[in-house]
């Protein structure tokens, strides 16, 4: 591994790629890790470890949760990572780029969990563990792959010497041979029994043996697998785990039920029913006979085979009954302790009611103090809340399995990849079908638009929203009537169908009033007066805007009255009212970093952007568009990148650079060809034909307001119109 470490540095052009591969239980994990604390001078700028967890019997870490763990440890704020893997991965090697890292990649399963991790440039390292031998990363990544085998005869016996050498006399040499042979000569099995040994010193090793022996025979008649590492790994499993008192062999069994590969000692309390110092004492006992690893910050894990184990010892001696009652308890503490955390989290400004079973007796749940410690908690356990939903689904404790994914939904929607909670959600929808639970499949159906129309998929949106609508007016819910509506109001303007939107939201308007729920009416007011500006009529939506800023001011909401005042400003913009717009953005700008709030700071940016081309300040205009482009490219909002790259262009375009503002124009036209934006692509093209047109470029200009004209043909609106006309007469000029 120093031979290859040292190669990649004399071979400055290729990002280096080492594999080691071996049998479950032969030390790879070990071995990577020794040796990363070896060469840690050699990578001054840190190093990354993620456990893919390609072979635990729980789902495995897609690319998608590593680069959000990676980009985490990298710095990068929540609400800056992006929501789309493929921009979490283009913003996962821009930070690595210039770096020299070392990459650690443990447990891989296959190639497409390694793939989207490594570098795009050379200076840093990955070292990936496999129990396959990953011949694609060989082929295509000129990875170096190095078999890590059993130990021999002689190394097993060395092992087995200097753990216990402290503990007991000169064991036998032929005695240790024999137990090291009944191990495999595997590290992970001749630690376990080495520890075994030691904790016995005036036994007998022959006796171990012996015990160990008889163990072996009574899993070659259970065995039909004809695999001697993998059966004597079990074997010392068996052995180990028979020799623990009765108390810490049911918390090793009850452990193997967990839904999560880690967990929390307050989780491991809930699973076995006992206090949590009688819980960490007993864990201490499983870390003292390495059938447990304690990874840090109060947080535990098994090996991937030790947690097989332990989950068919659950199965094999905890009556279902009894496993079920286990399962529901450690349930039932992530359930309230989420709903705990959203409360801390999130203000209740429009939340709807969830109201929980009582969380059963011996569920020790979490309490938060402070916003940040419950953010803390749910980031750790994010994996694990995620697994709960599935596994409640899957026990059939439905009414859990929807109420999870609920009262997280004002958190997970902020804060995490669409994708891994829009598949929890699905799940939820159909357990609150199976219960028959109306207002779980309406708050369902509610979160699953909210998370369709941010992935840009209008017409599932619309679909979940409009269900949404119907479950609840058969409840006679009005709250939750009012944020379906508001939901495919949002969803039109993205489509632009404008007169829609509106339409929604003045019925959603009419409804808040009568529930006098000033916060929700204040929203409806923004974005009915976006959607009035977006069509034409910016005196009205100044109107609508000034309204709800003053009534989020008087709330004291200093987030939401920016977000209104961004369209405020944009529309002051467009009513020449210059002095007023800079002075709104002033104030929204500086709320955004107060609340290092990155969506709120790029939307202040962009529209920054255009206020400063309207004052004829096309040098400020460009250093302000050029930073929300990076920052919408890295929360993941492509449309908004896009219109950030047309003020950027134009800001070229006003400097004379017509060659850079062409090259803007064409990428900005290019995202919004990729996410089907019908209003902001013909907006794009346009102002690409006209810096051609300026270029003494006639055909290539017609040509693409060709392209343009039909994309108006469905599009409403003083503003569509006026765009449509002057194509018209560019093409008939």
């Amino acid at each position: 591994m120093d031979r290859v470490l040292a190669q990649g540095e004399v071979d400055v052009n290729a990002v280096a790629v080492s594999v080691i591969a071996g049998t479950a239980g032969v030390g790879k994990t070990s071995l990577a890790i020794h040796w990363a604390h070896r060469v840690r001078e050699r990578f001054p700028d840190g190093q990354l470890y993620v456990n893919l967890r390609g072979y635990d019997p729980g789902m495995p870490v897609t690319a998608d949760h590593a680069l959000d763990h990676f980009l985490r440890a990298l710095d990068v704020p929540a609400g800056r990572i992006p929501n789309d893997v493929h921009a979490k991965a283009a913003l996962y090697r821009s930070l690595v780029a210039d770096r020299r890292m070392l990459i650690i990649l443990d447990n891989a399963a296959t190639v497409g969990q390694v793939r989207p991790l490594l570098p795009g440039t050379a200076g840093c390292h990955v070292l990936v563990t496999s129990r396959r031998h990953l011949p694609s990363l060989v082929v295509r990544e000129g990875a170096h792959r190095m078999g890590v085998d059993m130990l021999s005869d002689d190394e097993s016996v060395t092992l087995l010497r200097t753990v216990t050498a402290d503990y007991r006399g000169q064991d036998d040499l032929a005695e240790l041979a024999e137990l090291a042979r009944l191990c495999a000569r595997l590290p992970l099995a001749l630690r376990i029994a080495a520890e075994r040994a030691a904790s016995r010193p005036r036994m007998p090793l022959r006796e171990l043996i012996r015990d160990l022996r008889d163990e072996s025979l009574l899993w070659d008649a259970l065995s039909s697998e004809d695999d001697e590492e993998a059966d004597a790994v079990r074997t010392v499993f068996a052995w180990s785990y028979r020799a623990l008192p009765p108390d810490t062999a049911r918390m090793f069994r009850l452990l193997g039920l967990h839904p999560g590969a880690e967990f929390s000692l307050e989780a491991a309390a809930a699973l076995a029913a006992v206090p949590v110092e009688e819980a960490r004492h007993l864990l201490d006992a499983l870390i003292g006979a390495n059938l447990l690893e304690y990874v840090g910050s109060g947080r535990y894990q098994f090996h991937d085979l030790m947690r097989a184990y332990a989950s068919d010892q659950a199965h094999r001696e905890e009556p279902a009954d009894e496993q079920r009652v286990v399962l529901r308890r450690v349930l039932d503490w992530y359930l309230h302790s989420a709903s705990a955390a959203r409360r801390a989290i999130a203000p209740e400004r429009y939340s709807l009611r969830i109201d929980l079973e009582p969380a059963g007796r011996g569920v020790p749940v979490a309490a938060f103090d402070e916003q940040s410690q419950a953010t803390r908690w749910y980031e750790t356990e994010r994996a694990n809340l995620m697994a709960a939903a599935h596994a409640a689904a899957t026990a059939g404790f439905d009414r859990v399995a929807w109420r999870i994914p609920a009262v997280l939904a004002e958190v997970n929607g902020n804060r995490d990849p669409l994708s891994g909670w829009l598949e929890v959600e699905r799940i939820a929808l159909a357990a609150a079908r199976r219960c028959g639970d109306k207002l779980g499949e309406a708050l369902i159906h509610q979160n699953l638009g909210v998370k369709f129309r941010l992935s840009h998929r209008t017409s599932e949106a619309v679909g979940s929203y409009r269900s949404a609508e119907e479950l609840f007016g058969e409840l006679g819910d009005q709250l939750g009537l009012v944020l379906s509506m508001n939901g495919v109001g949002l969803t039109f303007l993205l489509e632009r169908n404008y007169d829609e939107a509106r339409v929604y939201f003045e019925r959603a308007l009419d409804i808040a009033r009568e529930l006098d729920n000033k916060y929700l009416v204040a929203i409806l007011f923004t974005n009915l007066g976006d959607s009035l500006r977006r069509v034409g009529h910016p005196q009205q939506a100044e109107g609508h805007l000034q309204r709800a800023v003053a009534m989020l001011h008087d709330l004291g909401d200093e987030l939401e009255e920016s977000f209104a005042g961004h369209w405020l400003a944009v529309t002051q913009i467009e009513l020449g009212q210059v002095a007023a717009a800079r002075e709104t953005l002033q104030r929204v700008l500086a709320v955004a970093r107060d609340h290092d709030n990155p969506i709120a700071e790029s939307f202040g940016l962009l529209h920054l952007g255009m206020l400063e081309l309207v004052e004829g300040a096309p040098e400020d205009a460009l250093v302000s568009s050029q930073r929300a482009t990076v920052m919408f490219r890295q929360i993941g909002y492509r449309g908004r990148e896009a219109e950030a790259l047309v003020v950027t262009g134009e800001a070229y375009e006003r400097l004379g650079r017509l060659d850079e503002a062409v090259g803007f124009y064409r990428r900005a036209a290019a995202i919004q060809r990729e996410v089907g934006d019908r209003w902001y692509l013909p907006v794009a093209l346009d102002k690409l034909a006209s810096a051609l047109e300026l270029m003494e470029r006639p055909d290539q200009a017609r040509q693409v307001w060709r392209e343009a004209l039909p994309l108006l043909a469905d599009i409403a609106g003083p503003r569509a119109e006026g765009l449509r006309e002057r194509i018209e007469r560019r093409l008939s000029g």
